[in-house]
């Protein structure tokens, strides 16, 4: 596990996260809440269980560097924190009194409720599968609900694909990764029905070789197109010459010929509504994950970037009319949190 000290300059270390505050500014965010001045920061501490380069947890860490740069917040954070030891990170955050605790608690549900009910002046914004609880009314649940994007960047694959046989690469079989992969899957059979799914979960969030060589067994097994839910994913098509879609991140910069399109996940909704409540002194037990829809601002689809002009005209002029359709709350993607299975 690594601590840091609540010194900025450290943030932007890494390079898939440069960038990253000045992407709060175009992701059509608006403005930072003006009643949150400087003078009047909020405290906040983040704990994760993987390095902050890793796909969700960048988002969570872009959107609080971004907070910095506004003035809103004070911000320190633990990264690669293990599962043993998270109740115990919990604990001497908010002992050394922060505001605000950030985190995600998937795998520590029981031991972090535990925490969050012996402080129950701190605010603790949780990454949860499960929904908000008033028995704990300081904290609010969250979690990455981008199937909108996942859908729209399903449609892209759908069109791009040859053989209609698309490998996916999760993490684990939980939720929030079971709700993305069902909304890729049903945007590609939007334009091609009869397309085949193989599906695998490697069972770590960071473990790029494993997430490699289960992409090269897809692709030997007839995959043209992989859907990326795992770094490692997009290395495997590139050096084979296929197609990847990307997920929460957007990485064609580092696989230009390869990752078409990608669903981005904003966190700064989600940061910036949690913010405001607890400065009003409103926070409460609530889904704070509504704020990850794409009518909210919370997810995106990347920029077509090196495939512009690339994707069939007939599957863009589709996704456009359903990004309108969802945006207007006139088109619902459907959120199915089953594990999906292959085909």
């Amino acid at each position: 596990m690594k601590l840091t000290k609540p010194v900025f300059a450290r943030l932007n270390r890494r390079g898939v996260l440069k960038g990253g505050a000045a992407l709060a500014a175009t992701a059509g965010l608006g403005a930072m809440p003006t009643g949150l001045l400087a003078q009047d920061k909020i405290s906040v501490a983040a704990i994760y269980t993987v390095p902050v380069e890793q796909q969700w947890v960048s988002r969570i860490h872009n959107a609080a560097t971004a907070a910095v740069e506004a003035g809103q917040i004070e911000y320190q954070f633990s990264e690669s924190t293990s599962n043993t030891d998270y109740a115990r990170v919990m604990r001497e955050y908010a002992d050394s009194g922060v505001d605000m605790i950030i985190g995600e608690m998937f795998a520590v549900e029981q031991e972090a409720r535990e925490v969050i009910a012996e402080y129950p002046n701190t605010t603790f914004l949780m990454g949860s599968s499960f929904p908000a609880d008033e028995n704990y009314p300081n904290l609010g649940v969250f979690d990455n609900y981008i199937q909108d994007a996942s859908y729209l960047s399903g449609i892209i694959a759908g069109s791009m694909t040859e053989t209609g046989n698309i490998g996916m690469v999760g993490g684990f079989p939980i939720p929030e990764v079971n709700r993305l992969m069902h909304a890729f899957m049903a945007g590609v059979r939007e334009v091609k029905p009869e397309a085949k799914f193989q599906v695998s979960f490697i069972g770590s969030w960071f473990d790029p070789p494993k997430a490699k060589e289960t992409a090269f067994a897809m692709i030997e097994n007839g995959a043209d197109l992989l859907y990326a839910e795992r770094f490692g994913v997009s290395d495997a098509a590139q050096e084979k010459g296929i197609l990847a879609i990307g997920n929460v991140i957007d990485t064609q910069a580092d696989y230009p010929e390869t990752v078409v399109a990608s669903a981005l996940w904003h966190f700064e909704p989600t940061l910036q509504a949690a913010l405001a409540n607890h400065k009003a002194g409103t926070f409460k037990a609530e889904n704070y994950g509504v704020y990850s829809f794409m009518k909210e601002g919370g997810c995106s689809l990347a920029p077509l970037g090196t495939f512009e002009g690339k994707v069939p005209a007939e599957a863009m002029a589709l996704v456009e009319e359903r990004t309108k359709a969802i945006k207007a709350g006139e088109f619902t993607v459907e959120i199915n949190d089953d594990e999906p299975a292959s085909s």
